[in-house]
């Protein structure tokens, strides 16, 4: 998967910045710094907040579980407030939530 920027300066500015981390120019702290300015940033997200997004795209529980790779259960659990979403699971929520569906598709 490809890195989402909050925009195309910040992209630019990023990829720059980790050019000069892999030649050994930039510390690794610093290139932290860039990451979490330029980067999507990744927030938890509510079970109301999970079922509304769901139901913003048009897709059953079964379609929506399919584009994130989870099974329908879990997308169930998450309305329900039964588990939260994590990691990998909760940064495609945070994807779909800005750009739709087809950002993960």
């Amino acid at each position: 998967m490809t890195k989402q920027y909050k925009n195309e300066a910040l992209a630019a500015a990023h990829e720059a910045a980790l050019g000069l981390a892999e030649a050994g120019i930039m510390p690794k702290k610093t290139m932290r710094v860039f990451d979490e300015m330029c980067l999507t940033p990744v927030e938890a997200i509510s079970p109301e907040d999970i079922r509304a997004l769901r139901l913003r795209e048009n897709a059953s529980q079964a379609v929506f579980a399919r584009y994130l790779n989870v099974t329908t259960g879990l997308v169930s659990q998450w309305e329900r407030g039964e588990k939260r979403p994590r990691g990998a699971s909760l940064k495609l929520l945070t994807l779909v939530s800005k750009n739709g569906l087809g950002a993960v598709a």
